[in-house]
């Protein structure tokens, strides 16, 4: 039997993920272990409504755990660079070529031997599209 809420019908699989692990605050570190195993399960799955809304708000409460207790260090401008050339299948070569910056300078941004310029971070922001924040380090 479906739920009926103001703004839509929630399944049962919604009822029953809830009573197998409740949405509730994250405790601690076990909690939060808990969680995140119930949200690899999930992610394996073919999510019907309920426990795609499910899912959601479970994302939320671990999300909001790991923002008062979970420190993330922020990135190099190298970690970005390798990370977002990962994604978009480039060689160093194709990179260069793409961006007009030197094959050689990207190798020593990734090695760590140099920083990017100011023009080079404006110019791998434009061409990945991102901001030119994300290769910044606080």
């Amino acid at each position: 039997m479906a739920v009926k809420t103001p703004s839509q019908t929630l399944p049962d699989t919604y009822f029953d993920l809830v009573k197998k692990f409740p949405l509730i605050r994250i405790r601690d570190d076990n909690h939060l272990d808990t969680a995140q195993e119930m949200i690899d399960r999930l992610l394996k799955e073919d999510l019907d409504k309920g426990a795609q809304e499910y899912l959601d708000a479970l994302t939320d409460l671990v999300e909001i755990y790991e923002e008062e207790h979970v420190a993330i260090p922020d990135a190099s401008e190298a970690d970005v660079l390798r990370e977002l050339m990962r994604a978009n299948g480039l060689s160093q070569t194709r990179l260069a070529k793409a961006v007009g910056i030197s094959q050689s300078t990207i190798s020593a941004v990734l090695n760590g031997r140099r920083s990017l310029t100011r023009d080079q971070v404006i110019e791998l922001s434009q061409f990945f599209h991102v901001s030119p924040a994300a290769f910044l380090s606080a």
